[in-house]
């Protein structure tokens, strides 16, 4: 068998900065003198550019790696010629140096040096250039060749790989990390602060809302000044969102079964650097200008009264598990940044991604924290989603309610100010945690998700489940102060099929992925409207949309937060892929050309007038649960549930097999005060939801419920017409289209 060190390249030392001539290509080149390093400071960590002793300019590097033996910073000029400078510093576990003359733009990196015992977690490897964790811009994309293991990835027995060191120099294969000087104080921007209550979020990809944007200079497509260019915003002003979610920002690495399919990670969750906005997405440049396109970014939306809200990945990294690449943590102290398995060769994986990340550990979560407060306060952005947030939530292996992470948001001034967001579970035991995280956060609530795909496609037994999501889901959320803002309602995310799909497709069609259609979920509560895909039946395709606008309308009309996702209000198609995470083509990209055809504009146009409807009307944006009781003495309550024949529903009408549901909202009874004290009062509602194939009687409720409802919205019809609308009289009985949505508002 070929030994190890066959197998090995060599590391190429000479070519380090040692000051000794290297070779290249077989021509030797001078290498710069190392230069002086002053002892500097071990806070903050990171790369800082500041005034150092005696008004010396330069840059400040700390880096934390406990278990290590030495460390170095490695500058690397526009040729890659690198120049090693040992940090000698030891405080609390930090390795720091103060580096004169460094400026911003200056590339770098860190080899650390430490004891090879991948049986023990230790992974040390100081041929392996790696990426500082707290780097705020990163200049070059990852590939995985061999030399960015710091294991023999080609080594004859698989089984014992990960257990021998690769000697090959990774440096010319990674990216680096840059200096960044950041002296904004963010004093011209105004913040909109949109209440809970009031917000309605729009999930979007940068890269994908922007790619094909025919009011966006072609140069600034599919980039973060593509998203603030005035035709972008537009169209949010229009829809009427209050934020936009962004999926992943952070720097990201692409997984290496993609690279070898041809194929790149596109939405972005295998994040690498917590602090850098993404460089592909950058118009400008990569050298720092990324940082500066971000943050007009947010001041564009900010002015235009949109909140930004970053989708974050902090439960896992791009280093995958025993047999991923070493780029950034692995090779900086494995045993301090991740979770271990008992055999401390192996990763515990709560994230089906390879690795999860021990924030139960104090730099962990400094780490973490600290890239929360750094796109706060110094990017501008206004709150977080938190991608597979059970597993941060876990303390050593339970999810934990009360876990150092939970707690440090809670008591952080700056943290608990902002929108917190969990996606409520993981994949590991006991994952599964919707309804169960403390005040301040709210939720995807994929309950709300599951209940209105089922009933609009008529496989919910009984309504007792769509009751409760109408109205705020009061059995997950109503304890602990918790308020209906904190279920995110959503019918459709970016994992998953589009509103479109959704309609048009009964299974998953992802051959693409080149999976064999392996990937994705089977549970997708879809249906195809009698046939399966794109088709050229009118009456198949008329009844997509009318289905499109009854998901749409519900979604608007229900008590909580609601979520879009870009493209669904113009019905944007994935061609039934619904794991389109590395679809970087027309697949994954918003179809700007739909809102040519008059179909999918008047689809458009009907969402912009139910978020309007939203916002002029507290009645459907509470602040409080309801109480279903009676407030006055004409039993009138705050919210009242119908059947078909007008009477309140029972006990047994919960119970019973339904197509027909009457949700009445009572516009006098609404909790709180306005800001200046005086009583909120609105109009009264009454939608009434019908998912049934076949027309049915609806009979108005008499008083003292209403003497007259005016028809404000009807799904039935493609073009909505403009209230004022038909009015009937309390107590008749009116013909409800099937599959329909009516919303009457009393008159």
């Amino acid at each position: 068998m070929t030994s190890a060190a066959e197998q090995r390249a060599p590391a190429g030392e000479p070519a380090a900065g040692s000051g000794q001539p290297a070779a290249v290509n077989g021509a030797r080149r001078a290498v710069p003198p190392v230069p002086a390093v002053w002892p500097g400071a071990p806070t903050p960590l990171g790369a800082r550019f500041r005034v150092g002793p005696d008004g010396v300019a330069g840059t400040n590097f700390a880096l934390w790696a406990a278990g290590a033996e030495a460390v170095r910073v490695c500058l690397f000029d526009e040729q890659g010629r690198e120049t090693r400078i040992p940090l000698t510093e030891l405080t609390h576990e930090i390795w720091h140096g103060f580096v004169p003359g460094v400026q911003p733009g200056q590339r770098y990196g860190y080899r650390v040096d430490g004891r090879w015992d991948p049986w023990t977690g230790a992974r040390w490897n100081p041929a392996k250039l790696l990426l500082d964790p707290y780097a705020r811009a990163v200049d070059g994309e990852f590939g995985l060749p061999p030399e960015v293991y710091g294991h023999v990835r080609d080594w004859p027995d698989q089984s014992v790989a990960d257990t021998v060191r690769d000697e090959r120099d990774s440096a010319p294969y990674v990216p680096k990390g840059v200096v960044v000087h950041d002296d904004d104080d963010w004093s011209d921007d105004r913040r909109p602060k949109t209440p809970w209550a009031d917000s309605v979020i729009y999930e979007l990809h940068v890269r994908g809302f922007t790619k094909l944007h025919p009011g966006i200079p072609e140069e600034l497509r599919g980039t973060y000044a593509g998203l603030a260019h005035p035709a972008a915003v537009e169209h949010l002003v229009r829809l009427g969102v209050t934020a936009v979610e962004l999926l992943p920002v952070h720097q990201f690495a692409h997984e290496d079964h993609l690279l070898r399919r041809g194929l790149k990670n596109y939405w972005g969750y295998n994040s690498i650097g917590y602090f850098a906005p993404h460089a592909a997405y950058a118009a400008s440049g990569t050298t720092g200008q990324q940082v500066g396109e971000f943050k007009r970014m947010v001041r564009a939306l900010h002015a235009a009264g949109i909140e930004v809200i970053l989708d974050v990945v902090y439960n896992h990294t791009a280093e995958a598990g025993e047999l991923g690449p070493t780029l950034s943590l692995k090779g900086i102290d494995n045993r301090g940044y991740y979770r271990l398995q008992d055999d401390a060769r192996r990763y515990a994986d709560y994230t089906g991604c390879g690795n999860t990340l021990h924030v139960v550990r104090p730099q962990v979560l400094r780490l973490i924290t600290d890239s929360l407060r750094y796109w706060v306060t110094e990017m501008g952005v206004d709150g977080f989603r938190f991608d597979l947030a059970a597993a941060l939530a876990r303390s050593m292996h339970d999810v934990d309610m009360l876990s150092p992470f939970l707690a440090v948001i809670a008591q952080d001034p700056v943290l608990r100010r902002v929108k917190l967001i969990a996606e409520p579970w993981d994949i590991g035991s006991g994952g599964y945690q919707v309804g169960a995280f403390p005040p301040l956060w709210t939720e995807w609530n994929d309950r709300y998700r599951n209940a209105v795909r089922d009933f609009w496609r008529h496989a919910l037994p009984d309504v007792r489940e769509m009751g409760y999501r109408l109205s705020g889901s009061s059995d997950l959320y109503a304890w602990g102060g918790r308020r209906p803002y904190a279920s995110v309602n959503f019918v459709t995310a970016h994992d998953g099929f589009t509103l479109r799909d959704l309609v048009s497709y009964g299974t998953k069609h992802n051959e693409a992925n080149g999976e064999n259609n392996r990937d994705g979920t089977d549970d997708n509560r879809s249906w195809n409207c009698g046939a399966e895909g794109e088709s050229d039946d009118e009456r198949v395709r008329a009844l997509r949309r009318r289905q499109l606008r009854n998901l749409l309308t519900t979604l608007l009309l229900s008590t909580g937060v609601p979520m879009l996702v870009a493209g669904d209000e113009l019905g944007r198609t994935q061609r039934g892929n619904n794991n389109a995470y590395c679809q970087d083509n027309e697949i994954g990209w918003v179809d700007w050309s739909l809102l040519q055809e008059p179909g999918w504009r008047a689809l458009f146009d009907l969402t912009a007038r139910l978020i309007a409807l939203r916002h002029r009307h507290p009645v459907l944006r509470r602040r409080a649960f309801f109480s279903g009781r009676a407030q006055t003495a004409d039993g009138l309550r705050d919210l009242a549930w119908f059947t078909s024949r007008g009477a309140e529903m029972t006990e047994g009408d919960w119970y019973a097999p339904a197509a027909t549901l009457g949700m009445y909202l009572s516009g006098r009874d609404i909790p709180g005060r306005d800001a200046r004290g005086a009583p909120v009062v609105d109009d009264s509602f009454l939608a009434v939801l019908h998912a049934g194939d076949r027309p049915t009687g609806f009979v108005l409720p008499g008083p003292p419920w209403a003497e007259r409802y005016e028809v404000v919205v009807d799904t039935s019809v493609e073009e909505q017409a403009q209230p004022p609308g038909t009015v009937h009289r309390a107590g008749a009985e009116i013909t409800v289209p099937a599959r329909t949505v009516l919303l009457l508002r009393v008159a």
